[in-house]
């Protein structure tokens, strides 16, 4: 878990300041405590550098963004990504204590002449950063984002397997970015370079920022709002401070409160006995579902295009809360979007449950695959516990869905986003399963979507008994022509005194076959052509039913229109129709 190997990481870090300072007074030097591991094959030194082409950083807010630890939550007034906040401390605090070298930071804002260079590393007893070199460079590429780069000291054989299964993750869940992963040895048979491209350039929408809904607080942030507001009383303090307090409902509140509160009073005089008050109602109290505006859901039409390009399943099926997303890009590239999201809520806290199922595909092992995000990042660790993982496997019937959970590749793909998601443990690393709506929310996507591969399966095998009934068919056709020809040939041998009366096309049948003009291969030809009609037919009201008549073989993407456009984009769950003026 992450909790206590940053407390490692530091107190092994803080060992090694400890002894650079004796030895540098000439005291003892102790040795340091061997660390105990697991894993195959040996440590080595790696440079890792990750490069993106985001919005990059503030030059003079690099030192304290990335050489301070700092404590608190992520989660405010709208949904982020990550867990934490503390990736590239993590990384700072890791370099420090396997090398105790400096990590490099490299960042440029759009619109910059310049690209910030910092070298730093992290005084870990004083929580402050300890800057090398601070300077700005000239950007002659125009480039815009970061660039950080440390050195450690791991072992690559142990973690190379959770490294890339990171990757392909992020690669299902964010088809409008490209990720290259390289690898590079001193030994160039290992060297690896591995690149997920890029399908779409359709993004999740920013979220917006909202107000705080008052069964989502708790009395510690009702104390800090007071403490913040700008309103002078009760009443406008609860109308502006929270979402979905209207005056008249603020009012009715307040009445509810008891005597000792009225609508004119200070808001920073209330007690502490009056804010429990104000708390206790506040949970008690029915007050309309947020809005999902705040959330920024990776979208059904994005997930099932990151599971067709990473996996190349035989089937996939997905499902997501309902909402309407309409983008609007003028000439400069410029976005303006609108939605409507219809979130689930749970303790206050909005949520969208997306989920998606392949069946078959590369890479993929025989039964259940489980790919678990929150706020858009994969979860990689503690699976086992998590309330994705037990609805998969404790709670859907797959044998009612035509699915064999053992013998078939099964891929299960749920990402959940919300203002705030209720992880479990200090590593963040699994979502509980103690809470009924996010539960129910799983258990219903994953069903909506065997729903809908129940009917593809259905038509499938029923291709399949069509074919396998053809094949029969025509196995049997020689021997059925032989006995029909054989049959004929005995009546047509027969004297005329003993042969029954015939119709006139049955006399001419008999000619025919005297004559040899009508022969076994004729038959043959006949009942071949016949199975080859029903088979048609029978094709045809498939392909009506299921509005294709076969499925493609391999996944084709069209890439996007280069230059500057207007367009409008209505999408779908399963496609996105671009509208080019």
């Amino acid at each position: 878990m992450l909790a206590p190997l940053i407390k490692r990481l530091a107190k092994e870090a803080r060992f090694q300041e400890t002894q650079a300072k004796n030895a540098a007074l000439g005291k003892k030097v102790k040795e340091a405590p061997a660390v105990r591991g697991k894993g195959r094959g040996e440590a080595a030194f790696f440079k890792v550098t990750c490069k993106d082409n985001g919005r990059g950083m503030p030059h003079d807010d690099i030192p304290n963004m990335l050489g301070r630890v700092l404590s608190g939550t992520k989660y405010g007034l709208r949904q982020t990504r990550g867990k934490f906040g503390l990736g590239a401390k993590m990384a700072l605090i890791w370099s420090k204590m396997s090398t105790g070298l400096p990590i490099e930071i490299k960042s440029s804002m759009k619109g910059q002449n310049y690209v910030s260079f910092c070298r730093l590393d992290i005084d870990i007893h004083k929580n402050v950063p300890h800057v090398h070199l601070h300077e700005k460079r000239e950007n002659k590429t125009h480039w815009h984002g970061a660039e950080i780069q440390v050195i450690i000291e791991e072992n690559w054989t142990t973690h190379r397997s959770k490294i890339l299964h990171y990757m392909r993750q992020m690669a299902v869940i964010t088809p409008y970015a490209q990720f290259l992963f390289r690898f590079l040895s001193d030994a160039a048979d290992k060297n690896l370079t591995i690149k997920f491209a890029r399908r779409t350039d359709v993004m999740p929408l920013v979220p917006l920022q909202t107000k705080h809904h008052p069964s989502a607080v708790d009395l510690l942030l009702i104390k800090r709002l007071i403490a913040e507001t700008t309103k002078q009383n009760l009443l406008q303090f609860l109308q502006h401070e929270f979402v979905n307090i209207s005056k008249s409902h603020a009012e009715r509140l307040i009445g509810e409160m008891g005597p000792d509160f009225s609508p004119k009073m200070t808001v920073k005089s209330l007690t502490s006995q009056q804010l429990v008050r104000i708390h206790q109602l506040f949970r008690q109290a029915k007050f309309d579902d947020p809005s999902g505006n705040c959330l920024s859901p990776a979208g059904e039409y994005n997930l099932r295009l990151g599971i067709i390009k990473e996996l190349y399943p035989d089937m996939v099926a997905t499902h997501a809360s309902k909402y309407i997303i309409l983008t609007k890009v003028n000439s400069r590239r410029h976005f303006k979007s609108a939605s409507l999201f219809s979130p689930q809520v749970f303790e206050g806290h909005p949520f969208i449950v997306e989920a998606g199922i392949s069946i078959g595909g590369k890479d993929v092992k025989q039964g259940l695959n489980i790919f678990r995000f929150a706020n858009r990042i994969p979860l990689l660790f503690e699976q086992g516990a998590d309330v994705i993982t037990r609805t998969a496997a404790k709670r859907i019937n797959w044998s009612s869905y035509k699915i064999n959970q053992q013998q078939d590749k099964i891929g299960v793909f749920v990402s959940i986003v919300s203002t705030k998601i209720p992880f479990k443990g200090t590593g963040k690393e699994y979502i509980g399963d103690d809470i009924t709506e996010i539960s129910s929310a799983v258990k219903s996507a994953l069903k909506q979507c065997c729903l809908q591969l129940k009917s593809k399966i259905a038509k499938k095998l029923q291709a399949r008994e069509r074919q396998d009934r053809k094949r029969n068919l025509n196995r049997y056709i020689p021997d059925v022509a032989r006995a029909i020809m054989e049959t004929l040939v005995e009546i047509a041998d027969e004297s005329p005194p003993k042969r029954p009366r015939y119709d006139k096309e049955d006399e001419e049948l008999l000619e025919k076959i005297n004559s040899q003009e009508v022969t076994e291969t004729t038959f043959k030809d006949c009942l071949t052509q016949h199975v080859e009609q029903v088979d048609y037919e029978m094709a045809l009201d498939y392909a009506m039913q299921s509005g294709v008549s076969k499925e493609p073989r391999e996944a084709i993407f069209l890439n996007s229109l280069e230059g500057s456009y207007k367009s409008v984009d209505f999408q779908s769950p399963v496609f996105v129709f671009r509208f080019i003026r």
